[in-house]
């Protein structure tokens, strides 16, 4: 198989279109879901400054310690669900519950893993979906020769990072969620031509 070149920055149309999305994005406080390029939750966050804002700060990598630690990687990022809420006091109890439902289904990235509340004693208020990239930028980007490289390179910064700068139990879990993604990323590889 022919070498690939690494994938190039995001591009100018993606950075102008993640930016008009983000004014769709809600600005009230509440939990939001980042999800990748196939729709599947990564991480799961609450936001007491509003939803808008913190999303903001992880598509932009500013002041963002998921970025800096390595966890997620923006490049994955297609687009966020968010639940506004009304009462600050449902912040960790709403996030605690999402991350339990998603986390089931496919590893999340967060690293610490929330107490799981038995029953949420208020409803889940409805979601609203915002996409963070153009849908021929989505489809383009799940190519197996694009994505597993990426990867790789995502966990191996995440392993530098646990082994160099900060050896925690989250950080371990993180380092779980991505090597079980270039796992699956890997049987989805086939030989251009045959041996």
């Amino acid at each position: 198989m022919a070498r690939q070149k690494p994938a190039a920055p995001a591009a100018p149309s993606v950075v102008r279109f993640r930016k008009r999305a983000a004014r769709q994005i809600p600005s009230r406080i509440g939990v939001y879901a980042l999800c990748d390029l196939d729709g599947v939750p990564i991480y799961v966050g609450k936001s007491e400054d509003g939803i808008r804002a913190r999303v903001n700060r992880h598509i932009t990598s500013a002041r963002s310690d998921i970025i800096a630690n390595r966890q997620v990687d923006v490049w994955e990022m297609a687009s966020v669900m968010c639940w506004p809420v009304k009462k600050r006091g449902h912040l960790q109890q709403l996030e605690a519950h999402l991350f339990h439902v998603f986390h089931r289904r496919s590893r999340l990235m967060n690293g610490a893993i929330p107490a799981r509340a038995r029953r949420l004693p208020f409803p889940i208020p409805k979601h609203v979906s915002v996409e963070l990239m153009p849908k021929e930028e989505v489809e383009s980007r799940r190519r197996v020769e694009l994505r597993l490289p990426r990867q790789a390179k995502q966990f191996l910064d995440l392993l530098d990072h646990y082994l160099n700068v900060k050896d925690s139990t989250d950080l371990h879990l993180a380092l779980q969620a991505h090597f079980a993604r270039l796992q699956r990323y890997f049987t989805h590889l086939r030989p251009t031509s045959p041996d």
